[in-house]
């Protein structure tokens, strides 16, 4: 199994592809889109891992349909720090396989890429992030993008303003 790696946090992506390797897989990485594009062509993985959030305005969004031109049978588990239920959807529209919220491990990059090691879990439930886990970080990063301000984010969101400091009175939902 080959795995190419796109990330543009170089430590994130290095420590990960240090522990995929143990795992016995091929890993090479690219921090930016070109770079990424061009390893499609001329390594032709099997799997990609791809962060949703790129340097500067690049998406990982935008870099699922290329690859999948380089290679239809490509892989994609797509990563973010920002989960929300329209980014996964829009991902697995444009032809994502996986969808996984940070902080991640390699455990979970592998069975996400169904290559767990024998005797450990791939149940797809693990993978998942419940539905108020994701409304959290959903409202947080609307909430970060507004630099804190309650009512701008609320009015994004689409709340009221009391609901949204109800909502984020509540502790963070645990997995």
């Amino acid at each position: 199994m080959k795995i190419l790696l796109i990330d543009d946090d170089e430590t994130f992506c290095a420590t990960l592809a240090r522990a995929l390797t143990r795992r016995e897989l091929q890993v090479q990485t690219a921090h930016v889109p070109a770079t990424a594009l061009q390893a499609a062509r001329e390594w032709q993985p099997t799997h990609a891992v791809l962060d949703l959030k790129l340097s500067g305005e690049a998406s990982g969004l935008d870099l699922i349909e290329p690859l999948l031109q380089i290679n239809p049978a490509l892989q994609i588990v797509v990563l973010t720090g920002y989960a929300s239920i329209a980014t996964t959807v829009t991902a697995m529209k444009r032809g994502a396989t996986g969808y996984l919220a940070k902080p991640v491990d390699a455990h979970a990059v592998a069975c996400a890429l169904g290559c767990g090691m024998q005797g450990e879990s791939t149940d797809e439930q693990e993978q998942r992030m419940s539905l108020k886990r994701l409304e959290w970080e959903h409202i947080n990063r609307v909430l970060a993008e507004h630099d804190g301000n309650v009512s701008a984010a609320a009015r994004t969101l689409g709340l009221y303003r009391r609901t949204l400091q109800r909502k984020l009175d509540k502790r963070p939902v645990q997995e």
